[in-house]
Formats: C-alpha cells, structure tokens, sequence
C-alpha cells in the first residue's frame, strides 16, 4: 500500500516541487520514496512495503527498455498468475512485486489488462516515448485517484493534499460540493470540495496527452439474479467464493491482522481469515456504543487475541480536526472518527488487516433494504392518495409513524439516495446564506436508477449504495483512515469473483422478513455461532446524539456555528435553532448538527 502523485512538468524546480508534494502524503507509505522526473512529468512515491519488502519493491518501476515508468497504490491478488503468463509471453521482470506486472501487462495486453486484475489498485504509466500518462481505478473505488487541471498543468494523486504545494493549484472552495454534501452527507458527484479537483471514478481509466483528458468505464455491477436458485445454492457458493478470496487477500510477506465488531462481516472474515490478531473499539461501557465484550469473546471462539481500545470523549473530539485533514473533504459520517483510532490500535502491531466493508452492498445488509416490502398492504392505495397523505403528513411533527407516510408517499427513485439523507433541498436551501448551481438530490442518483429500471427495489437500492454511498463514504473514510496510520486495509468482501456470486443471487435470499443478508448470513454460521450469523445490523455506532445535548459538545458546537467562517455560508440562527431543539429534545437532530459541524472543522483545516 502506497501513494503517489505525479504532474505535468510546467515548472523550472520540479524536483523540489515534486518532493514537496509526496511528503504531504508520506503516512500513505513511510518506509521508502521515490521519484522520476523528466521534461514532460513529474512522479513522487511513497511506499508502504508488503511484497518484496526489499528495496528490489521500491518504485518508479521500468519497463525492460525504461520507456515506460509506473508509480502504484493497492495489491493485486492474482499477480503470480499473470506474471507467468507475462513470462511466456517474453516478458522480463526484474523484481518479484505486484506491482511490475501492471507496467508488463499494460505493454502486452493495453487497457484489457484491467479486466484481468483481481486486486484494489490506482495507478499511472507514463509513456516517454509518447508523452502520454495513462491511470486506472480499480472496480470498486477502493483505492482513491484524483486529478485536477491547472492552466496548463494536469496534476494526478492518491490524496488532494498532495496537490497543495504545487505553485499552479489554486485553492477554492467548491460550493456546489458544500450543497449537495449538506444532503448526502459526503460530496456524491465526482467534483470535489475543491474547484477543478476531480475523483477518477471507480471501474475507470483515464488517458492525458497534448493537453487532452479521455476517460472510460471498463467495469460495471450486473445483477442478473437466478430467480430458480435454491437457498441451498446461494449459501454453498458464498461460502466456497468467500473462502477463495479471504485466501488472495491474505497474500502478504507481513503478518496480517483482521478488525473485529460484534457483527457477522467482521467475525466472518476474522474466522475464515485465521489470522492471530483483531482489533476493536467502542465507547463508555453501554453495549449500544461498545461491542469490545462480543468481539472479545468471538475471538475466544475463534481462538485468537483481541487488541481493544475505549475512546474517550475528549480523544474523539479533540482528534476531529486531524481526522478531517486527512480525509481531504468533509465526511459526516461520525464512525469515520472511531474507524481512525481502531486503525491506530492495529497499527501499534502489524501493517495489514482484513476488514468486512461492502458486504452489506452486495449481499443487500442494510435495514433500508426491508422497507419496500414493509406494511405491502399501503402499496395498495393508489399512488395519488399516498401522495396526499404525504403532503399532508410534511406538515406534521417529524416521528417515525410520519416519515413512513412521508417515505411511501413517493416512488423509490424519488425517496432512496442512499444510507444517509440529511437535509432535504428546501432545508439545505433555507440554511444556505450563498446560492449555488447545485443539481437535486434526484438528478444525483438518475443515471444509477437508468440502469437498473427493470430491476426489484432492493437490488435498484444496492445498485444506488454500491454507486455513490459506498463509494462516497464507506471505502473513503476506510483508506483515508487506514493510510492515516500507515495500515493497510484489505476488503475481501470487495472482489469481483465475490460480486460475481453475487449478481446471481435472488434479491429472496438477499433481504428476508427475518433479516437482511440472508445467504450471506447462513454462508457465515458455518465459521461463527448462530448468534453472531444472526445479529441485526448496527452499524458503527458512535453517541454524538447524547454528547450534543451536553454543555460542553454543546458548547464546541454552538462556538462553530457563530464564528466567521460560519457566518460567510450559513444562517447561523438556523444553526443554533438546531442546537436548540436538540437540546431540548424534541427531535434528535444530531445528524444534522454534525453535518454543519464537520464541515467547519474540515473548513478550518484547508482554508482557515
């Protein structure tokens, strides 16, 4: 695991300049560096090492003639398998990393070498010869890559801030980002926070030449369910593919760890993995907020040692700003904050840990999943009277009995953006002292739902999540917290052999009246107790609702929502209306504050 950056060289100190620039990213990989610098590009690495921990690992990596220089950040699985293919084909290696077959595999099979990779990569070949940069992101976005142009500078990283000391990046903040983030809860669309920063979008390459960017989709998700599966089935090639895969991502020359909550994705993968270590926090001793007793007790089952660690509040607070400058954009997920201090816990012993992110998009996990087939009986009023009520249900006091009105009053396409929805746009709107070109929340998630028009509402809302929450939030905060720490985050529920099986698999066995991840669950009792096969979805969760009704978060907050900063975007007594009613407890309104609230922090971090 490693970063690296890379620009056009437009500049006379590009050697400085490029250092400069890779040591903004040197948590990304603190054992080694390196670079390449020529009149067309400039290149700086950094490198956590894994395979072939030798110096033989280290990169630029060449090609046999040095016509072609790659820089890498991920692993690839099935590298032994290609590089023999390679050998044969006339290939000389001259080291035995991952990472030379990707500059090989380029040269012989072009862009069709990315549908060969198994593995999480973003990557970037230059061609001296042609003067043309060529980058890639793996299927599911698991590894970030950013690129911005700059006047005649295009600038290519695994992390924004490794743009910054470049003289020609210009530092604005995107306010369009800022709006549509006040309803996802991260940035959804492929701008950044930063004006004319961009996201390479997962499953895609990119190709620079002469001034001109090209991308392309070389990957997508079909599900084509079996509808004639027997349950039976389902479980068995679950669990036969999941087996496969915990197996390649094991593949390291470092002893690899495993995280470890109370839920059936980590123990699943803690189990199969048969590594010696797992890692867990939680907060107080509430079993709500700490699942360190379940963890600690499966890993007794499973014979291992549990490395635990209670965060504090004043740990949590005090380490938000740190957290939201390595993030590179504002992320309101609260558990992104957690996810950093179970990261520095497995840090203190090993470089690599397995953990159980995407199996809830991909076997259908979440609780959200159940609610078309709930009440079916009010899918029988005509969709103009559920309309109706709902309108009439926006007026009342928002509870639980009156979002559902609220939810079912519209169709799927209008309701479902994905596992969080913040403010809706005459909130977001109402709260805004600027005007932006924002797009709705709808047109956001339009072109996901195209593709997916024939499909049955839990696979539509996997689809959405797989394309914009897991992307945008899930897979963000698990690199963005793991490279904070220098570890390695592996995710073999993230494999495209694993979402292969799973495209197959009917949304009947995916989400059931008794639970969600139904045949992923019964794949998973096979390796840990029905208890923890069966345990309903938690989530990461983290007590923001109860410290934002206390003096003192209150007090951090309501500081935030009167400063300058605060005032140059938003109404601030709107802002501290929602500290009030929190307080008072009328609502809970704590996503809503923390929304706000990280957004300054992070704000104060880039451009205070």
């Amino acid at each position: 695991m490693c970063g690296f950056v890379g620009f056009t060289n437009k500049i006379n100190d590009a050697n400085r300049v490029i250092s400069d620039c890779a040591e903004k990213i040197k948590h990304r990989g603190p054992d080694s560096d390196g670079f390449y610098v020529d009149g067309g590009i400039a290149m700086g690495f950094r490198r956590l090492s894994i395979i072939d921990i030798t110096d033989a690992g280290d990169q630029p990596i060449f090609n046999e003639d040095g016509s072609k220089v790659l820089m890498f950040n991920g692993e690839i699985y099935n590298y032994q398998e290609i590089r023999e293919e390679l050998i044969k084909a006339g290939h000389i290696f001259k080291t035995h990393t991952d990472s030379e077959v990707l500059l090989h595999g380029y040269e012989e099979y072009g862009t069709d070498l990315l549908n060969k990779l198994r593995g999480m990569f973003a990557f970037i070949i230059w061609d001296k010869n042609t003067n043309e940069l060529f980058g890639a992101r793996d299927f599911f976005g698991i590894k970030p890559l950013y690129y911005a142009k700059m006047g005649e500078t295009f600038m290519v990283a695994s992390e924004i801030k490794a743009f910054l000391p470049h003289p020609h990046f210009k530092r604005e903040l995107n306010t369009t980002a800022l709006e549509n983030y006040l309803t996802f809860q991260y940035s959804p669309t492929y701008e950044t926070f930063f004006k004319n920063v961009y996201k390479l979008p997962p499953a895609h390459f990119f190709k620079y030449k002469d001034g001109k960017l090209t991308t392309e989709r070389f990957w997508d998700v079909h599900f084509a369910p079996d509808e004639d599966m027997s349950l039976e089935t389902a479980v068995g090639n679950i669990s036969a593919i999941f087996k496969d895969s915990v197996k390649a991502h094991k593949i390291a020359d470092v002893e690899v760890g495993s995280f470890l909550s109370s839920g059936v994705d980590s123990s699943y993968a803690a189990a199969e993995s048969n590594v010696d270590k797992t890692f867990t926090v939680g907060f107080g001793e509430d079993e709500k907020y700490n699942e360190i007793g379940w963890a600690k007790e499966f890993s007794k089952f499973i014979g291992k040692k549990n490395y635990s660690k209670v965060i504090t509040p004043e740990e949590y607070w005090d380490n938000i700003p740190k957290i939201q400058y390595h993030m590179d954009e504002p992320l309101a997920d609260p558990s992104c904050i957690a996810l950093y201090f179970v990261c520095n816990t497995a840090a203190k012993h090993l470089k690599v840990v397995l953990s159980g992110e995407g199996a809830d998009e991909i076997f259908g996990g979440y609780n959200i999943y159940r609610e078309p087939s709930s009440v079916p009986a009010y899918n029988l009023i005509p969709k103009p009277v559920r309309r109706g009520i709902g309108k009439i249900a926006e007026k009342l006091p928002k509870k639980h009995g009156v979002n559902f009105l609220i939810r079912r009053s519209k169709d799927l396409e209008e309701r479902f953006i994905g596992n969080a929805f913040i403010f809706n746009e005459t909130e977001r709107k109402s709260l805004l002292k600027i005007k932006t070109a924002a797009p709705s929340a709808v047109s956001i998630t339009k072109p996901f739902y195209d593709c997916v028009k024939s499909a049955d509402p839990v696979t539509k809302m996997q689809y959405i999540d797989l394309h914009l929450w897991m992307v945008g939030d899930i897979l963000l905060k698990a690199d963005k917290m793991s490279m904070a720490n220098s570890l390695e985050l592996r995710v073999p529920f993230l494999d495209k052999e694993v979402m292969a099986v799973a495209e197959r698999i009917p949304s009947k066995w995916r989400v059931t009246k008794e639970n969600t991840k139904y045949a992923m669950r019964k794949a998973a009792e096979a390796a840990t107790p029905a208890r923890t096969a069966q345990k309903k979805k938690l989530g990461f969760p983290v007590p923001i609702r109860v410290w934002l009704k206390e003096d003192k978060y209150q007090a951090i907050v309501r500081e935030a929502f009167t400063s300058d900063t605060a005032k140059k975007f938003f109404n601030t007594d709107k802002l501290c209306e929602l500290l009030d009613i929190h307080k008072s407890g009328e609502y809970d309104l704590s996503r809503k504050i923390w929304t706000v609230y990280i957004f300054l922090v992070w704000y104060g971090e880039y451009f205070g």
